[in-house]
């Protein structure tokens, strides 16, 4: 067998040759976007008066509309309650299409048994997504799909339909309530996710729009997330989704004793640095660590008498509640990861919805993530160069999601790693990530329940914490050498030289390739 020839990119990650070339795709080269100017494309549009977009038939609107090859998309904004997606690839499937590139948002556990039989039956070909995760990442990690999977940020998804390197056919996209004529939102309804922000791409720049909906409302339907000018059929179904599913409920503080640990440290990181003050802005993200933290920062803030400016996210009921307190004055919202979070959008005006070019994309005239003062982020694996892995796992399966987190790391003036030194017998602190997603010169400081690591580039802030008593604070090193000591050095993972995914960067350029797994 033919030799695969690789080439280096600035994070020293070897990259098929062939591929990029074929692809015409560059190496990733710096964190630094530098002001380019470029061309934004449009979708095509046919014209109509558009007073009622009512099909009956979703069977009808496929047939009339998709070919084989073309791409089509989908967003994850009700997340495991999700209906809409299984919907439309059933009938897909079953109508025999070929060679469909899918361009999700990104993908939920509930879609993956659905994409697993698509690819089998070669109606997909190509995916590129957010991320993917159980049975379909173990499948892709295999060797399953024919072409590589692309995995993008939310941001550099944005820029990536902005400027035309995905190019979306149809999108189909569910929306919990909806006008004859398409105007839209995810607020009302039954199955209320809040902000549509990573949906409004898709509707802006799609050639066909195709909302379904549960529930139609008298025109005109407002406020309106998603408007009638860009729709093209409204499809009345049986149900989009079930909103039980669409977040955890009543999102759970942890008891979890590490991560409330790591929490209070990453808590006392935040108000010892530079940039707590009046004013300041912030994003937490998802997961228990991250939820104990929104609680332990909203105590401090209270005590020092300071409140936000805003809060950015991914949000979720803690973050709405400091919003309801007036200790955040905004949250820009492009995703609900809860009820709570979702019901609040609807009775809070200081709940801004936003889509993921005005959330993240670098190639704008300015995202809310460069206005970023503290980001929190989780990982699955960093090593001693502070780069993050947050898409596979430590036996090399794809488990995980790009999602906003190159974006947040790249915008926020202080980036915190939160991770627990090890994980069952896998250290997370490691010599070398097994997949780059979020390069080292993002990050800046590391929190784990053994203590704290500043990425020695930042000076500024070894000399402003050092001052402060209590903070345990380490070279990275040390904390790699305490994982490596309590769970022992792991035999190298093997792979074939075949690719099974491309990681961009959020200009588009490739910071690592994830290889197939060798069973």
């Amino acid at each position: 067998m033919k030799k695969v020839t690789t080439l280096e990119n600035k994070v020293k990650r070897e990259l098929p040759d062939d591929l990029m070339k074929k692809m015409d795709l560059k190496p990733f080269e710096t964190t630094e976007i530098g002001h380019p100017e470029v061309e934004r494309v449009a979708p095509k549009v046919r014209v109509t008066t558009g007073q009622n977009k009512i099909v009956d038939s979703l069977d009808d609107v496929i047939k009339n509309n998709l070919k084989d090859g073309m791409t089509i998309s989908f967003h994850h904004h009700f997340r495991n309650g999700d209906y809409v997606f299984n919907m439309v690839m059933d009938k897909i499937i079953n109508m025999g299409y070929k060679d469909l590139t899918l361009a999700p948002s990104s993908l939920t556990g509930v879609m993956n048994d659905k994409v697993i039989e698509a690819i089998k039956k070669g109606v997909i070909t190509n995916i590129t997504s957010s991320g993917m995760r159980g049975s379909l990442g173990d499948f892709v990690s295999h060797g399953g799909l024919k072409n590589p999977v692309i995995f993008r940020s939310h941001g550099n998804r944005a820029r990536s339909i902005e400027e035309g390197e995905i190019k979306i056919d149809i999108a189909f996209l569910g929306v919990p309530v909806s006008d004859p004529a398409g105007n839209a939102n995810g607020q009302d309804g039954d199955a209320v996710f809040g902000s549509l922000g990573y949906a409004l791409m898709d509707a802006q720049y799609a050639n066909k729009v195709v909302l379904l909906t549960d529930n139609i409302v008298d025109y005109p339907n407002t406020p309106a997330s998603i408007k009638q000018d860009q729709v093209d059929y409204v499809v009345k179904v049986d149900k989009v989704g079930n909103p039980d599913k669409i977040g955890s409920g009543a999102t759970r503080f942890t008891k979890d004793p590490k991560e409330l640990k790591i929490a209070q440290m990453v808590n006392q990181v935040i108000v010892n640095s530079p940039y707590y003050k009046q004013g300041f802005s912030f994003q937490t993200g998802s997961g228990g660590a991250a939820l104990a933290v929104t609680r332990y920062l909203r105590q401090s803030m209270i005590k020092d008498g300071i409140t936000a400016s805003f809060a950015l996210g991914g949000v979720t009921k803690p973050t709405t509640d400091l919003l309801e307190e007036g200790l955040v004055r905004k949250v820009m919202d492009v995703q609900d990861f809860d009820k709570g979070a979702a019901a609040s959008m609807a009775n809070n005006k200081n709940q801004q919805e936003i889509d993921a070019s005005w959330y993240a994309d670098p190639h704008n005239k300015g995202a809310v993530v460069n206005n970023l003062d503290v980001s929190i982020l989780s990982a699955l694996q960093i090593d001693t160069d502070f780069n993050v892995n947050v898409m596979t796992g430590s036996d090399g399966v794809i488990r995980g999601a790009v999602g906003g987190h190159q974006d947040a790391a790249a915008g926020a003036k202080m980036t915190i790693i939160t991770a627990p030194l090890v994980r069952g017998r896998n250290a997370t602190v490691v010599p070398s990530v097994e997949t780059i997603v979020t390069p080292g010169s993002s990050i800046d400081v590391l929190v784990t329940e053994r203590g704290i690591a500043i990425n020695p580039a930042r000076q500024d802030l070894i000399k402003a914490f050092n001052k402060v008593p209590g903070l345990h604070i380490l070279d990275i090193k040390d904390l790699q050498k305490m994982a490596e000591k309590q769970v022992g050095t792991p035999k190298p993972l093997e792979y074939t030289d075949r690719t099974v995914a491309l990681v961009e960067y959020r200009d588009g350029t490739i910071i690592d390739a994830i290889k197939e797994v060798k069973d």
